[in-house]
């Protein structure tokens, strides 16, 4: 059997023995050349049955004897997916969303137990029938939501704290949908005219993103990226719509310096090189050498000159004191603004992890600050919504180095923060989470 679904089966057991969501989706991908159709259901398959873990759990806990963690592993996968079409795909006919998993099970060892697994999803199936929602939710607010949306508990209450239970709950729902893909049109090869051209004149549907004036996002399934009109002649590059924000706010002006600290893979540091005309030097550093290969690849797709790869934790570099008129630091976080299109983040991170990465995050900019000329400007962004590793780390930098201050970005399209920080709420703007703020340090004469 290598249909969609015993591939989506195949790759769900790499993930629940470690591996990352996208790693195995791939791998099974790039093995067995499946059609279009059953490239979309593979992957909806397992990166919705992983981002619903906590739910489907919760309903194997409610009807089956035993709970979700006393089944047997690959039963339980196999009841996910199952569980999964029932619940979630709605143009999946029933029917066939139960045989198919009766047949998962039978070809993968479990031919004793059809006749529960046809059961349990036949008895979920009466209990949809008779309830808008068929799972006992408790009245606890952090449970319910995390039950229901399937998301750990401290997540939820992270959220709970910044934003009151109604947003949350449209937060959760957000983060549970198929991502989107946005691009970014190179504008020295080409205009945002032409690539949408291209596109509808290939039957793709694409839309303009307000306020970025290089933003598209595609409407509907593509097929493989590489393969989209333009790819190869780098008229653009894959970027959400809320990373492009990022190199705005840094405002790169031809022939500046600038250093982009955290690099890898590329997509920032090569929005700076269009937006500084290609005119200047941008030192793109990262730690990872096998992550900066990726942002050579971008660079040389894009024809971009003026960008020096460096290698190395930016925390230990001493050659850039005192060289840059602008500065980047995408800093590592827990991607909590992104769960939508990893799968498997809101599993991995832990309140312990994001402790780390705070640490880190505040050495990093404590070091890179020193990379600044005076009256040199700073960017700060990233991609989750945990306070410890924004507001936090923001406030702890302006106490200790009272020759930065926070200059409030003239954005009129989102909402900046009294203070001057701008949070990206994916709910309310439909594009990632982020947060970012830009700094400005004083001049020597002030």
């Amino acid at each position: 059997m290598t249909n969609s679904r015993q591939l989506a089966y195949i790759a769900l057991k790499e993930v629940h023995k470690g591996a990352y969501t996208d790693v195995a989706l791939n791998r099974g991908l790039q093995k067995y050349q499946l059609p279009d159709n059953d490239r979309r259901l593979m992957t909806e398959l397992v990166y919705g049955s992983v981002r619903r873990q906590r739910t489907l759990d919760a309903i194997i806990d409610q009807l089956a004897t035993k709970p979700a963690n006393q089944q047997p592993k690959d039963l339980r996968t196999i009841l996910h997916l199952g569980l999964y079409q029932l619940r979630y795909q709605e143009k999946i006919p029933v029917s066939a969303a139960v045989n198919t998993t009766v047949e998962l099970a039978k070809e993968n060892k479990f031919s004793g137990l059809t006749g529960f697994v046809n059961g349990f999803l036949r008895q979920y199936l009466r209990l949809s029938e008779n309830n808008a929602e068929p799972l006992n939710l408790p009245e606890n607010p952090v449970e319910r939501l995390g039950i229901l949306h399937s998301f750990p508990n401290w997540i939820i209450e992270v959220w709970l704290k910044q934003l009151g239970f109604e947003e949350t709950e449209k937060l959760c729902a957000w983060m549970n949908q198929t991502p989107t893909i946005d691009l970014r049109v190179n504008i020295l090869k080409s205009n945002l005219e032409q690539v949408e051209s291209a596109f509808k004149n290939a039957g793709i549907l694409v839309s303009k993103i307000p306020h970025l004036p290089q933003g598209l996002r595609l409407i509907g399934s593509t097929g493989a990226i590489q393969n989209l009109p333009g790819f190869n002649y780098g008229w653009w590059c894959v970027q959400d719509s809320s990373a492009q924000l990022v190199g705005h706010l840094l405002d790169p002006q031809p022939n500046d310096v600038v250093i982009d600290v955290c690099a890898a893979p590329g997509g920032k540091t090569t929005h700076i090189a269009e937006l500084m005309g290609d005119k200047g030097k941008i030192y793109a550093c990262d730690k990872t050498a096998s992550r900066l290969r990726k942002l050579k690849e971008n660079t040389q797709r894009l024809n971009l000159q003026s960008i020096e790869v460096c290698t190395g934790d930016s925390r230990s570099l001493t050659q850039f004191y005192n060289t840059a008129d602008r500065l980047l630091l995408d800093a590592p976080c827990s991607g909590l603004g992104t769960m939508h299109r990893h799968a498997d983040a809101r599993w991995r991170q832990t309140p312990a992890s994001v402790q780390e990465l705070s640490q880190i995050q505040k050495e990093l900019l404590s070091h890179t600050a020193k990379f600044v000329k005076s009256g040199g400007v700073l960017v700060y962004a990233t991609c989750t919504l945990h306070p410890q590793e924004n507001e936090e780390v923001i406030s702890e930098f302006l106490t200790a180095n009272p020759d930065w201050q926070i200059q409030h970005p003239n954005f009129d399209f989102v909402d900046i923060s009294s203070q001057g920080w701008l949070k990206v709420w994916p709910h309310q703007r439909d594009m990632d989470g982020f947060f970012m703020v830009r700094l400005r340090k004083t001049n020597d004469s002030e």
